[in-house]
């Protein structure tokens, strides 16, 4: 079992990068391709098996795109699916032994919060140009100190909200493990079926969230 906190460093061209961290990602990155893969290498007009599992989920949050962005953000679908299937393997990595979640890194969690607050205002100026900056200085000019607090408090939000609930997670798993007699593995099962829950929801609340902002950018205020 992994130590929680615990990161393996290394040191190239003066920087220090979380071993670790890099390598649990790339694992979540392989998985989100090979899923794409199994989905989609054999594709039928009825689905059935991975092809179905993942029409659904992709349904699902197109639908989720269309009543937060409508037809205007139709176009940002690809990057909300990457974006959830990303996250919640992320968060459910951690769950396996001798694994950790990326998401349990705040450099993780944080660096997609400012990804996803920079693809907010970059749409939001390419899309709505002029009219965009200016509602920063609404409903009156002084507002925009306001305003800009809020933005800088959109990715810390954002990323400490993700990554303390998964590494809370794995802490308990790690002390009921610990605490639990081998022959009793029902508390420890039941936290497990509760982590991968909560796993989920964290994905959810983080794309979801991640779409309102982009809403301000991307849909018109009339739909």
């Amino acid at each position: 079992m992994h130590e929680i906190g615990v990161r393996e460093t290394v040191q190239f061209a003066g920087l220090t990068f979380n071993w670790e961290t890099l390598v649990m990602t790339w694992i979540t990155m392989a998985i989100v391709i090979l899923i794409a893969f199994l989905a989609s290498r054999s594709l039928k007009l009825v689905p059935t098996g991975a092809q179905n599992v993942v029409e659904m989920l992709i349904v699902w949050l197109r639908e989720q795109v269309h009543n937060n962005l409508g037809t205007r953000g139709d176009f940002l679908t690809p990057l909300i699916v990457t974006l959830f299937l990303f996250l919640v393997i992320s968060n459910w990595l951690g769950l396996v032994p001798r694994m950790a979640s990326p998401t349990n890194d705040l450099n993780t969690t944080l660096g997609l919060a400012l990804l996803m607050v920079l693809i907010v205002h970059v749409l939001g100026i390419y899309m709505k140009g002029m009219h965009y900056i200016k509602h920063f200085f609404q409903p009156v000019a002084p507002f925009v100190v306001i305003n800009a607090i809020e933005e800088v408090a959109k990715p810390i939000t954002l990323s400490f909200r993700l990554f303390g609930n998964i590494m809370a997670g794995e802490i308990l798993i790690i002390i009921l493990l610990k605490l639990v007699p081998i022959w009793m593995p029902i508390p420890s099962v039941v936290w497990l079926a509760f982590s991968i829950f909560i796993g989920g929801v964290q994905a959810f609340i983080f794309t979801s969230l991640s779409l309102a902002y982009l809403a301000n950018a991307v849909k018109e205020s009339e739909e």
